[in-house]
């Protein structure tokens, strides 16, 4: 587990140091004989890479076959271990980078920074006063999802931080040769107890599980760094525009889907709905807790020194009754120290308000009562207030540098995190309240077949019920479980939002919306539950996602029904009159592939946002991208920068999920320059700096390439008869339905029709046997067919490339992913296919047009290989891959021993390795689900 020592970087002699302890482990572990066996299998692919024979493919085929079990999980083992650990060595050596080109530049903004996009805004001529109107309004929200494309557990992730930390240290320059060797050390302490644990879940993982997961992210990394992205927001904002007294709102926040997506998931029902949020309150109340009591420490000014505000004073005469065996004991201990008196009442709120939580249950027969007013905190602004009560005593009495301290970090913390520290998102499908109003309307004789019914039809029925007034669904139901499941949700919202916390839960997603009728039963459901109010209130915003090509068609048109509807609008006008849309990339992508889903989702924000403006709406866009680019994956700042002109606007979600979330938060550096990125680029995006001109040649030249691609695309994936036969053989698919990653099953139906498989499982299953079809497949034949047909296309595209966002990140993100490919191992997984003449024809068709895609990629970008605009990229690839392969052949070996005898002896063992090999391929590959 080496890198060349004739390689003298310093990611590489991170690389070398890593490996070198690995490889003492794996030799003290499991002996000489183990260490040689990897050794060897590397070397035999890296020269079969070197020398591209069928020879060194056949040689290592059969010494991996001849191996048993045991040795080939050894194998897995090995390589699995040396990407987390090469992982973490590229995390430690960007942010050196990074700090090395600060202290290079002195002053000078760095790049895709806030203070970059500031000073290019100010350039360009945008006023102080136009940045502030737009951050006023602003609204960045990146969510996170389950994410059963990463599979490393809560044990494993803290392990990786601790070497993390380790590796940073022992690159540092000041660090003393003793030092390096404890460090050292230390992270061989780590790689053996890694080594000894188990890498995969051994049982599948609630949805609890998931929730505790993803808060991992939130207290290592995401609590302690947003203060301190404010604080350099505000400093920026200050160096670039200093004539201006500038308001910083807490325009980034956070959501979840863990614990409320129960689209297909059978496992997400109200009472987990309930423990995710009380999981999530509890978080971030510890979190306060915690630091009120750091402040304490801090704030020990006296009232024999300097005087305190009258408020501050009240404040505390209000509190003590409140708290009368607190104020004895503060009487006592802090008698002239009233900042210290206030922490602690505070304090003393918090932990009342986490009591509260932890014993909370929407059904108050078991539940009890709510606390008795002013004891503790129902909203995160009466926990703002009491800190702002201190903040003005410090600033008007000599202290306004305390206030500026760790105070202002603590209430940076209440407004971007509130007392929930992520809003929880409810998703569900639309067929579900669809059967639900079905079976409800005709117990009440309203309507006998509602689910039968057009949509206009549909349409008609729904704003007639929204404008009568008399209750729809009785206290006792009498209905299927299926629709009281749908009632208890609202019903749930409800309670949670009213008596726990207002702020919890904002969105209602609706998937597969297909037409008003589906966005107006969640309306008069949300009525039912008394979430919504006409003239009163509406505390949900109801999303529509557009997920299918033909959806996205349609979304414009639908929308605009929808916001002619006097019933939704009186809805509209309660939540600001702003319309969150939801767009899908994966399912896009697999109805129409790569280049047509690009453009679908393209025209229709333009649309969508065209609608929106007609009908004075403000519209925020939420873009539910994945980690692979077969799902909208890539780097999120240029996906940003590449969306159409005026459809940012400020306001922008984005689903956080795959194996990206660990690699863009597990480190608080790396969640800071991600979310600096994002920033920089809705910036850029909103006021303008981003956006080129776009032609009605380019215009058309993107719906030729989308409408060549789609047909090439589904030519092979829908219309070919037997292409589900090649791709449930030729990848993982089966067994990745099995693996122990995620709480979701991989369709939403028991079907085999890739219809209704689950995007995400797509697109892994492509990535895992090595085609990464779903990222490419149609592109070239497009590029082509555009080239031959007009003699200025290849000039034309070139163009689009150099001076169109959109065009060039597309372009770029099917070079990442075709470099990910290779077409020789890929054949090695078509040798699994029972009927070798289907797989030799299927195969056929991908190779010949995966060397079409790279050739005219490579024409239009005007480079002679993938990836040569991106060298680190390209580098980091060429380097991993080698290392990819020997999982890729080991993997292969085991599907076929498991799938010739699938009931014999080793068939426990077997399945255990395979899911051990698809966790290694996708830390080896990275963007992959």
């Amino acid at each position: 587990m080496y890198t060349p020592e004739t390689d003298r970087t310093p990611l590489s002699m991170l690389i070398h140091s890593l490996g070198h302890v690995l490889g003492d482990v794996i030799v003290a572990q499991d002996g000489v004989s183990a260490f040689e066996l990897e050794e060897d299998v590397r070397q035999r692919t890296k020269q079969r890479r070197s020398d591209g024979t069928l020879q060194e493919t056949q040689t290592l085929t059969e010494l991996i076959s001849q191996l048993p079990v045991a040795q080939l999980m050894g194998l897995i083992k090995a390589f699995t271990h040396y990407f987390g650990l090469v992982n973490l060595a590229e995390s430690v050596e960007r942010l050196r980078v990074l700090a090395e080109r600060d202290r290079q530049n002195g002053d000078a903004p760095r790049s895709e920074s806030v203070e970059l996009a500031l000073q290019e805004l100010r350039d360009r001529g945008i006023t102080a006063q136009q940045v502030q109107d737009l951050l006023d309004h602003a609204e960045i929200r990146p969510v996170f999802t389950a994410h059963p494309t990463e599979a490393k557990r809560r044990t494993t992730l803290k392990k990786h931080h601790r070497i993390a930390e380790a590796a940073r240290q022992l690159t540092a320059d000041t660090t003393f040769q003793r030092q390096r060797e404890r460090l050292l050390e230390s992270i061989r302490e780590e790689v053996i107890s890694l080594w000894q644990s188990d890498e995969v879940r051994i049982i599948k993982p609630t949805v609890i599980d998931e929730v505790k997961n993803n808060l991992y992210y939130f207290e290592e990394s995401l609590f302690d760094m947003i203060p301190q992205l404010y604080r350099d927001t505000e400093d920026s904002l200050r160096r670039i525009y200093p004539e201006h007294e500038w308001r910083v709102p807490a325009f980034l926040r956070f959501g979840s889907w863990v614990g409320g997506d129960r689209d297909g998931n059978p496992f997400v029902i109200p009472s987990v709905t309930v423990e995710t949020l009380k999981l999530l309150m509890g978080r971030s109340l510890r979190e306060h807790i915690h630091s009120v009591e750091r402040l304490s420490h801090r704030l020990s000014q006296s009232s024999r020194q300097v005087p305190i505000s009258e408020e501050l004073a009240q404040s505390l005469i209000h509190d003590a009754p409140l708290f009368p065996e607190l104020a004895q004991v503060l009487e006592r201990r802090n008698p002239h120290e009233p900042y210290r008196q206030k922490c602690s009442y505070i304090h003393a709120k918090l932990h009342a308000t986490l009591a509260y939580v932890e014993r909370y249950e929407p059904d108050w027969a078991r539940g009890g009562h709510r606390p008795a007013e002013g004891i503790w905190y129902a909203n995160a602004n009466q926990y703002l207030a009491d800190l702002a009560t201190m903040e003005y005593s410090l600033r008007t009495n000599g202290a306004a540098s305390v206030a500026d301290g760790f105070l202002r970090d603590i209430q940076c913390s209440a407004k971007v995190f509130g007392l929930h520290t992520a809003t929880l998102d409810i998703r569900q499908h639309s067929s579900r309240h669809t059967n639900a109003l079905s079976e409800i309307f005709e117990y009440a004789g309203i309507c006998d077949d509602y689910a039968s019914l057009s949509q206009a039809e549909r349409t008609v029925v729904l704003e007639r019920e929204l404008a009568n007034n008399r209750p729809l669904i009785p206290t006792h139901l009498y209905y299927s479980p299926e629709t009281v499941e749908i009632i208890e949700t609202f019903r749930t919202i409800r309670a949670v939002l009213s008596d726990l916390n207002a702020e919890a839960i904002e969105t209602y997603i609706i998937s597969m919306t297909e037409g008003p009728s589906d966005i107006l039963a969640v309306l008069l459901l949300a009525r039912e539950a008394g979430i919504y109010q006409p003239g009163e209130h509406s505390w949900l915003n109801i999303v529509p996602l557009f997920e299918t090509g033909a959806d996205l068609i349609a979304a414009p048109e639908i929308m605009h029904t929808l916001l002619s509807s006097e019933a939704y609008r009186q809805h509209l006008v309660l939540r600001n009159d702003v319309q969150e849309i939801m767009l899908g990339y994966s399912d896009s992508n697999k109805d129409g592939g790569f280049a047509d889903a690009h453009w679908a989702l393209y025209l229709a924000q333009v649309a969508l946002a065209e609608t929106c403006f007609r009908h004075r709406v403000a519209m925020r866009l939420f873009h539910g991208r994945g980690g692979a680019v077969g799902r909208g994956g890539g780097p999120a700042n240029r996906a940003i920068l590449g969306q159409p002109p005026g459809t940012v606007g400020g306001r922008i979600k984005i689903t956080e999920q795959g194996e990206v979330i660990s690699d863009r938060y597990a480190e608080p550096e790396t969640a800071y320059r991600h979310q600096e990125q994002i920033i920089n680029a809705v910036l850029r995006s909103s006021l303008g700096v981003s956006i080129a001109h776009i032609s009605q040649e380019w215009h058309d030249a993107m719906s030729s390439l989308a409408q060549v691609s789609r047909k090439v695309y589904r030519g092979l994936v829908y219309d070919h008869p037997h292409f589900l036969e090649y791709f449930r053989n030729a990848t993982p698919i089966t067994e990745i339905s099995r693996l122990n990653i995620g709480s979701r099953p991989a369709s939403r139906k028991a079907s085999d029709r890739i219809e209704d498989l689950r995007a995400i499982p797509w697109v892994f299953s492509w990535m895992q046997s090595r085609h990464t079809l779903p990222g490419w497949y149609g592109l070239g034949s497009a590029l082509e067919h555009l080239i031959q047909a007009d003699a200025n296309g290849l000039t034309t595209l070139q163009g689009m490339y150099n001076d169109w966002p959109f065009f060039r990140t597309m372009l770029d993100n099917a070079q990442m992913i075709l470099s990910k490919a290779d077409m020789d191992i890929a054949a090695q997984y078509a040798l699994l296919v029972p009927d070798q003449a289907l797989a030799n024809e299927i195969f056929g068709l991908i190779k010949t047009e995966y060397t079409r895609t790279v050739k005219w990629i490579c024409e239009v970008a005007q480079i002679s290989e993938l990836l040569d605009t991106s060298p680190i990229l390209k580098h980091s690839i060429k380097q991993r891959n080698p290392y990819v392969d020997p999982l890729s052949f080991v993997q292969i070996e085991l599907l076929r021993r498991l799938r010739t005898d699938p009931d014999g002896l080793e068939h426990s063992n077997l399945e255990d390795a395979i899911l051990l090999s698809i966790n290694g391929i996708a830390a080896g590959l990275k963007n992959t689900g």
